[in-house]
């Protein structure tokens, strides 16, 4: 997207960060962000708001470790990620997540079409208890979300797609975002 910041893109005039929290927002206790750059641009959606991390392990698992540290904080459980360049997931994914959860293993979004699974690894459930482990993969370079979550046990919750619409779909380009205006109007 040439640079832009992906959160503050607008969608159906509303900033992309905005639609996710109000899709989010319903099926948690409380929201934070995790984000890099300047923190500060964060602050009027009044959740708190933390680094994803140094610079050494920038990246979105380093923006999990970030969540799961400041959950152990909060003394929560658990943390739900998502990504805040897909507007349209579902709105019963926690739910889903918790219920496809086990004892070992946590839930991940996945989707089928034409027979494979698309893994949807920035939409999961992460225990709070895998934060030590998390910050050692980190210090060993593992910077691979989905590589780290089926090592400990992931269990794939599939959510139904169809060829005219993705919930993952997520926005990459300006064809992306000139598709998700059209899917608002849908």
């Amino acid at each position: 997207m040439g640079g832009q910041d992906k959160g503050m893109m607008r969608l159906g005039g509303a900033p992309l960060i905005e639609r996710v929290i109000a899709r989010l927002s319903p099926q948690c206790a409380t929201l934070a962000i995790s984000a890099n750059g300047d923190l500060t641009r964060f602050a009027d959606f009044g959740y708190p708001v933390f680094s994803d991390g140094s610079i050494e392990s920038q990246g979105p698992l380093a923006g999990v470790l970030a969540g799961l540290d400041w959950a152990a904080r909060m003394s929560f459980e658990a943390i739900v990620t998502v990504a805040t360049d897909t507007p349209f997931f579902p709105t019963d994914l926690v739910t889903r997540l918790q219920a496809g959860s086990s004892p070992v293993g946590f839930g991940l979004a996945v989707t089928e079409a034409e027979g494979r699974r698309f893994w949807h690894p920035t939409f999961a459930l992460w225990p709070v208890a895998l934060r030590d482990e998390l910050r050692e993969a980190l210090r060993h370079d593992q910077r691979r979300m989905r590589q780290f979550a089926e090592s400990k046990g992931v269990v794939p919750v599939v959510f139904e797609t169809s060829p005219s619409f993705d919930p993952f779909f997520n926005i990459n380009t300006r064809e992306d975002l000139a598709r998700a205006e059209a899917m608002l109007t849908s």
